[in-house]
């Protein structure tokens, strides 16, 4: 009997998507910390699980290939990466992001302040320019993020936001379409990975504002 095909998709690896079978998601996932994947029976399962946060389809559980000495070994992630964050002021009405590049802590971007946002696309927007730079310098490097929300945009590429334009956040919509076609237009290996505040501390591209 032949055996029934199953879908794959891999929400943390080294490069997130809906795979065909096992061997391609093992590629993503093999060795990688903190690797989030499942199978599916369906394609039309995966490709709507995928549009959405893994914790809906497998609760708290983390699948690594890291045994217990190599967690506690890794501790906080000092290895070279970059960190991105952004901030709002709900006030002022202003949104502005940058990207720090780990182990040294550089700010390699910070962009705005630009007006009428929510910190939600500042994030995404975050993530993007974070991608767009390491493509233009060849760079292979993770990229974490603490907004779950970004990263669900970044898997739909597509900004999700309630937020209505208007004549203030003409320029913060104008990126986020921009940031939206970078997306569909590029093919990208870094990984984009949740940044573990619980276990880590603040974000080191945090503005400190809180």
């Amino acid at each position: 009997m032949a055996k029934k095909q199953k879908y794959y998709v891999v929400w943390e690896g080294r490069r997130i998507g809906v795979y065909q079978n096992w061997d391609d998601c093992k590629k993503q996932i093999d060795g990688f910390t903190d690797a989030k994947y499942k199978s599916f029976d369906t394609k039309a399962q995966a490709e709507e699980a995928f549009k959405n946060e893994s914790q809906n389809y497998i609760g708290k559980e983390t699948k690594t290939n890291l045994s217990n000495d190599q967690k506690l070994k890794l501790g906080y992630p000092t290895h070279q990466s970059i960190c991105v964050d952004a901030a709002c002021n709900v006030e002022k009405g202003i949104v502005e992001y940058k990207g720090v590049l780990l182990p040294e802590k550089e700010v390699i971007f910070l962009m705005g302040p630009y007006a009428g946002g929510t910190n939600n696309i500042g994030e995404y927007l975050a993530i993007v320019h974070a991608l767009s730079f390491c493509k233009k310098n060849n760079l292979l490097l993770p990229i974490y993020t603490d907004s779950k929300t970004a990263l669900a945009w970044i898997r739909n590429k597509k900004v999700n936001t309630t937020l209505q334009p208007n004549v203030h956040n003409t320029e913060i919509f104008q990126l986020a379409e921009r940031a939206n076609k970078w997306l569909h237009s590029n093919t990208y290996n870094n990984p984009i990975l949740k940044w573990k505040t619980e276990k880590w501390g603040e974000n080191p591209a945090d503005f400190g504002r809180k």
